[in-house]
C-alpha cells in the first residue's frame, strides 16, 4: 500500500526527473504534464480563463480545467506514470 508520504516523494522525484529528460516531450505531453502538476499541487482550476489572444495560456487553462474533480493523489499518480513513459 502506497502512503501519502511515499506518493508525494515519488511525485517530487518525477517532477525533478523531468529536468533531466534527454528529449523534450511533444507539446501534447507537456500540456498533460502541466495540467496534472497543477491539479496535484493546486486542485481544481479556479483561475480566470485567458483571452483569445493568449493561445498558450488558453491551452494550459483548458487542459487543467479538464481535470476538475480529480483528486490530488490520482493526479500525482498519473503524473508519475506519464513521466515514467518518458525516461
Amino acid at each position: 500500500m502506497v502512503t501519502d508520504t511515499d506518493l508525494k516523494a515519488a511525485f517530487e522525484a518525477a517532477v525533478a526527473s523531468t529536468k533531466d529528460l534527454t528529449q523534450r516531450p511533444d507539446n501534447a505531453t507537456l500540456l498533460k504534464l502541466y495540467a496534472l502538476y497543477k491539479q496535484a499541487t493546486e486542485g481544481d482550476n479556479a483561475t480566470t480563463k485567458p483571452g483569445f489572444s493568449d493561445l498558450v495560456g488558453r491551452a494550459k487553462w483548458d487542459a487543467w480545467a479538464a481535470l476538475k474533480g480529480l483528486s490530488a493523489e490520482e493526479a500525482m499518480q498519473r503524473y508519475i506514470d506519464l513521466v515514467g513513459t518518458l525516461e
